[in-house]
């Protein structure tokens, strides 16, 4: 299953491409901002605000150990190492994601001696993470775990990774009472690969992994009214050069739409969690 998941997100000369689009907005690698790349390495609902509020709300100590997981091209991870003052670990199952992120990561300045900020990023999977017990103060999961189909197996990884008293972050996508989603979204083509549990479902899980819930925030009419924004500003501007579709392709011109309609209908859920470990 994890072929088909990597398959899906498969996208070469992506760093090309994104180059290109910024080209075409007057922007050169080397003069970029976080806030620069925001249209293409923001892509979860809410953009980069929802990104900012769960950093403010998880107030994590400047140079804690985070690690975002499935970090896609790196945009969360950037964003939270300079506004945040936070140790960054990015790992995405997609090998042409961590290399975008890399280079992204590198043309905006970000790992340099003169910057207080640390980022890397690793391939690999969240179901066998390459790293040592108790090495992280808190896992970032924001849009990630739809696509997973063993999710009692991350939740252990998760929490065999994370310090005592350290906290896993939700900001993830699941399933409603409503009718079946609208497809293309952006984590599946298809059903194939899109593993959207109910929230009672996926809390009894993180419980049973051995977590304490500690916050929880209901975000799907705030999701609904953002989708519903974003739309109109398309419909009104046209498609700007660093957009969605140079990660997805033609998929990508209709997510917005079936991502306001899910949201609307309740097909689809946003939720905002934090779980701690205890100790």
């Amino acid at each position: 299953m994890e072929d088909l998941v990597k398959k899906h997100y498969a996208c070469p000369e992506l760093a090309s491409a994104i180059q290109a689009g910024l080209e075409k907005l007057g922007k050169r690698p080397e003069e970029l901002t976080t806030r620069d790349l925001a249209p293409v390495d923001q892509l979860h609902t809410g953009g980069a605000p929802a990104t900012l509020a769960i950093g403010k709300q998880a107030g994590l100590a400047r140079n804690s150990v985070l690690l975002d997981a499935g970090c896609g091209i790196g945009g969360s991870a950037r964003l939270l190492a300079e506004k945040f003052g936070l140790q960054v670990v990015g790992i995405d199952l997609a090998p042409d994601f961590i290399e975008t992120a890399r280079t992204l990561t590198r043309w905006c300045g970000m790992n340099k001696a003169n910057q207080n900020t640390t980022i890397r990023f690793q391939q690999g999977s969240v179901l066998d993470l390459p790293f040592g017990n108790h090495c992280f103060d808190a896992v970032l999961c924001q849009h990630i775990l739809m696509n997973i189909e063993d999710k009692a197996r991350a939740l252990e990884e998760f929490y065999r990774v994370l310090k005592p008293g350290g906290r896993l972050i939700l900001h993830e996508v699941t399933k409603g009472p409503g009718p079946a989603p609208a497809m293309p979204v952006p984590w599946a083509a298809d059903a194939s690969i899109s593993f959207l549990p109910s929230w009672d479902t996926l809390k009894m899980q993180i419980i049973r992994a051995g977590f304490e819930e500690e916050h929880f925030s209901d975000e799907t009419e705030n999701a609904a009214a953002g989708w519903k924004k974003i739309n109109a500003i398309r419909q009104r501007k046209g498609t700007v050069p660093l957009n969605p579709g140079l990660v997805f392709g033609e998929n990508a011109a209709l997510f917005g739409p079936n991502l306001e309609k899910n949201f609307s209908d309740r097909a689809i859920e946003c939720i905002e969690a934090f779980f701690t470990k205890p100790g």
